[in-house]
């Protein structure tokens, strides 16, 4: 088979390319030492959740003026703490776990998203500015009753 010199050219050009794209990855990845970030990364035994301070009392907590720690724990097919009241202005730092499967943790028309892993404990703050009720929703699959998975804040 004969192959003309401008498509050997070309060919040549499409290895090399593929070479450099592949030699930039590896070095990132394994030569520079780039992984998940590690800032907040805390684990707990899945089996033993609530008896894990301070998954073990599941709530509202209030640390500050207009600023509150919510511990919830993600269960097939809801939420601990079910309803969370809190002022409008206030920042809420979520900790969030599970203890059975992966769950989503959403609250629609917020920047809050987060996958609910067993035994990792997940932080978000967000600060409530306007009042009304918030829908937090699982938005991961995790059984046959996850359209029923679903708890709210209430900001007034």
């Amino acid at each position: 088979m004969h192959m003309h010199r401008l498509e050997k050219l070309w060919l040549a050009i499409g290895f090399s390319m593929l070479v450099v794209f592949l030699a930039v990855v590896g070095v990132g990845a394994f030569a520079m030492g780039q992984q998940p970030p590690t800032g907040h990364h805390h684990r707990i035994d899945p089996d033993q959740v609530e008896k894990t301070p301070p998954f073990d009392k599941p709530g509202l907590e209030q640390i500050g003026d207009k600023e509150y720690n919510a511990y919830m724990i993600a269960y097939a097919f809801g939420y601990k703490q079910e309803k969370m009241e809190v002022p409008v202005g206030s920042t809420v730092h979520f900790q969030v776990t599970s203890k059975d499967v992966v769950h989503g943790f959403e609250i629609p028309g917020t920047n809050v998203n987060l996958m609910v892993v067993p035994g990792e404990v997940n932080h978000l703050s967000y600060t409530f500015d306007k009042p009304g009720e918030y829908l937090i929703l699982c938005n991961e699959y995790c059984g046959t009753g996850h359209e029923f998975m679903a708890t709210t804040i209430i900001v007034s």
